[in-house]
């Protein structure tokens, strides 16, 4: 496929009338659109106003998509616990097969093209299933909970390590290797020991597996680690063998001098979440210190219900602008950095190498936006413009390894509306069930 925008952009490289060519799931040419275009009149031809690397989402919940907006303005706890976790649980195998798809159809809508993806803990099978069908790239988990989990979602230690290599070998390298697995813990508060270091182990035993957790989102959290423990989380989490360079923490909002200094030296791969960390009041994770220490920060939209959206666009608008309210310093966070969070290290974060960037011989994975509104008029600085002003309904063209899954703003590899429309019958079904309990809790007691 030939593909040709008004601009080609990359972490590093900003090419004016630029065009890119593609055959079978690498990149094939890229360079000025009067060199290249003539000598591929053959081919199929796209133009967009700019074309640029997909995105990679470093932390994601697709399957809390039905959950959008059940749980605001609640703390992370009791967000989890009472609200979240239970919706999980009470999610069928063909529920959680709709929210994953409802999640997955989003990103690519929006640009997203890989995704690290935290699960729940049971009906993992299908979510993997909805990834393949839809043609996104990601790197996906069963979670384990065996200890302070609610019905439904607490299991045996050594099922939920069994479970998780059964869908290691049936999903790791999947779909021509868009799909891998990450071993996914929920997070220290509610995996034993035992499963801690079983999934190191189980990491271990296979080649490219990764291990994706939580990590130091909440003071609370930490403080129940500590309880637990006698550790801060990060030295917990070295210790039972959870940091280094095949593992990505999510969030790390509140660490201390020395567990910085055990992510650097360990390698190990952070994905910051901004709009969530705010949403929840978790705090402002110091995401340029990190990235002074040679820590490599990826970016994440985390869950729907902590979120509203999976708009990677925003949280590089939210990661630029947090850090530099907090550090009182205009000059932090520049637009290229956060972009370069956004595509190559997340890539990096993924495991997936030759991708995050538009070069020849890498992964054909890339986004097209239109700049047709007045957001973008008019464009000084197309850096600036991605990071500050586009939105993720300005994506018109979505690539994955190759293969076209939206073209002019119309998905082509799934039924948009049909996905929609389970999903709302589904939340409307959840809302009448809620009412039904609240009823039941508000009856007074009859003699």
């Amino acid at each position: 496929m030939l593909l040709t925008g008004s601009v080609v952009v990359d972490p590093r490289t900003v090419l004016r009338d630029g065009a890119i060519v593609t055959e079978g799931p690498r990149i094939e040419r890229v360079g000025k659109r009067s060199e290249i275009a003539p000598q591929y009149t053959d081919h199929e031809h796209q133009s967009y106003d700019i074309l640029l690397p997909g995105l990679v989402g470093g932390h994601i919940h697709s399957v809390q998509s039905l959950g959008r907006g059940i749980a605001d303005n609640t703390e992370l706890l009791d967000w989890l616990f009472d609200y979240i976790l239970p919706m999980e649980a009470s999610l069928s195998a063909r529920e959680m097969e709709v929210a994953a798809k409802l999640g997955y159809l989003e990103m690519i809508e929006s640009g997203t093209t890989t995704c690290i993806d935290h699960l729940s803990v049971a009906h993992a099978d299908e979510a993997f299933e909805a990834a393949g069908e839809i043609g996104i790239r990601g790197v996906l988990g069963k979670v384990m909970m065996d200890q302070r989990s609610p019905d439904g979602l607490l299991e045996d230690t050594q099922e939920a390590l069994d479970m998780s290599e059964r869908l290691i070998q049936k999903y790791h390298g999947s779909f021509d290797d868009r799909i891998r697995y990450a071993v996914t813990p929920r997070f220290a508060v509610s995996c034993t020991e035992d499963c801690l270091r079983g999934a190191r182990e189980l990491a271990d035993a296979y080649d490219g597996v990764r291990i994706h957790t939580h990590a130091n989102e909440n003071r609370s959290e930490i403080k129940t680690i500590k309880n637990d423990t006698g550790m801060r989380n990060i030295h917990w989490l070295n210790e039972v063998g959870l940091t280094g360079k095949d593992v990505v923490l999510a969030h790390c909002v509140w660490t201390d001098e020395s567990e910085r200094e055990v992510l650097a030296e360990t390698g190990t791969h952070v994905t910051h979440c901004p709009s969530s960390n705010m949403k929840l009041a978790s705090g402002i994770a110091p995401i340029w210190d990190y990235l002074n220490r040679g820590i490599n920060v990826a970016l994440g939209n985390d869950g729907p219900p902590c979120n509203n959206t999976l708009d990677a666009f925003t949280e590089m608008r939210q990661a630029s602008l947090l850090q530099k309210v907090d550090r009182l310093d205009p000059t932090t966070t520049p637009p290229a950095r956060i972009f370069e969070m956004a595509t190559l290290n997340g890539a990096k974060a993924a495991g997936f190498d030759e991708l995050g960037a538009i070069r020849e011989g890498w992964r054909a994975d890339i986004v097209g936006l239109s700049t047709d509104c007045t957001r973008a008029t008019p464009l000084h600085d197309i850096l600036s413009h991605i990071v500050f002003a586009a939105h993720g309904d300005d994506v018109r063209f979505t690539m994955v390894d190759g293969t076209v899954l939206q073209e002019k703003g119309k998905m082509t590899a799934i039924d948009a509306e049909a996905v929609r429309q389970r999903a709302s019958e589904i939340g409307l079904d959840m809302d009448l069930e809620e009412e039904r309990r609240s009823a039941q809790q508000q009856k007074p007691i009859e003699d």
